[in-house]
């Protein structure tokens, strides 16, 4: 308990908490299962950031569905992504002729997941989709949106649920503003 408490130090405002988190992974899950009712989907983890996320996502969806991960890098330690698009851990299984579903946690300008997106299609994949946890569509910098979302948030630096600055802070229960003096 120590430790939280003291994360929560760092934190400005709860955005999100524990329970809203809850009820819409699980408003995502069954919305994924109606809409792949019948299919088997690759539901695709982008770490480390939607780890979380994709963990309870897919406990969430009611579907046969195998799951599979890539640890792509844009932002390193920065608070803004690079726009340069870096794979660290590509996928282990054959995307051709399968549905596959991206679980990522947050977008902002959308250059990751538009990178992801064409490169995984060069895969010829029978459908891919998105479903990020987190969107801020005032930060696109590209014409994309994800097709399932959890959240619209405004432009603040978040963390928790999976997100984090600096490797911390991925362990919070929720989703909470963190003190600009922390990443200043």
């Amino acid at each position: 308990m120590w430790g939280k408490t003291f994360m929560a130090q760092d934190i400005e405002e709860v955005l999100l908490s524990e329970e809203q988190i809850r009820k819409r992974v699980q408003e995502l899950g069954d919305q994924i299962s109606k809409d792949y009712d019948g299919q088997e989907i690759i539901v695709l983890c982008v770490l480390k950031g939607a780890s979380i996320f994709f963990a309870d996502l897919c406990r969430a969806i009611s579907v046969h569905l195998k799951m599979d991960f890539m640890a792509i890098s844009s932002y390193g330690d920065a608070q803004k992504t690079s726009g340069i698009v870096r794979i660290t851990k590509d996928m282990d299984s054959s995307i051709t002729g399968k549905h596959v579903l991206i679980a990522e946690d947050i977008m902002d300008s959308g250059l990751t997941l538009s990178y992801l997106t064409r490169m995984l299609n060069e895969r010829q994949p029978a459908s891919i989709r998105s479903c990020c946890f987190l969107d801020k569509p005032e930060r696109r910098e590209c014409e994309i949106t994800p097709d399932y979302c959890g959240f619209v948030i405004p432009n603040k630096f978040v963390v928790g649920y999976g997100l984090d600055y600096k490797q911390k802070y991925r362990n919070l229960p929720y989703i909470g503003i963190l003190k600009p003096e922390i990443y200043s």
